[in-house]
């Protein structure tokens, strides 16, 4: 628990980094063995890219760092629970643990598909989910 809580202030960081650059505030971290092998916070306007977000960053990154594509000896940290996009790649990379702080009852995948995980991934929810969730208000707040 101290450590997942270590590591989702790391995915934390990851988000304000994106609010600082005018993104929505999503930050994600891959960890493997007690290492950070992955870091990403959205870049879709910067980027102009609709799939550029935290988690397949972080995902790309830790591929990357591996040099493989599976990431069954991991976990992913989010901020925010992810899209079906990103629980798309999380399933094809064989992710072996989520862990998300703020549900997201709008574009979350829980809402349009539940099943979209690998079915070994195990999901951690509502970690430092206060947080998470006053970081993406303060956010739109200032937007509006």
């Amino acid at each position: 628990m101290a450590d997942d809580i270590y590591y989702m202030k790391q995915a934390l960081l990851e988000a304000e980094k994106a609010a600082r650059q005018g993104e929505v505030p999503v930050g994600a971290i891959v960890v493997c063995r007690d290492r950070i092998i992955g870091r990403g916070h959205n870049l879709t306007e910067t980027l102009n890219d609709v799939t550029a977000h935290a988690e397949m960053q972080a995902l790309t990154a830790a591929a990357n760092t591996l040099g493989g594509k599976y990431l069954n000896e991991c976990t992913l940290y989010v901020t925010v629970e992810p899209c079906v996009m990103c629980a798309g790649a999380i399933a094809w990379a064989q992710t072996g643990r989520l862990v998300f702080g703020t549900e997201d009852s709008k574009r979350g995948y829980q809402r349009y598909a539940p099943n979209a995980l690998h079915p070994k991934t195990m999901v951690v929810k509502g970690m430092l989910a206060d947080e998470c969730a006053q970081l993406m208000k303060d956010f739109f707040k200032k937007k509006r």
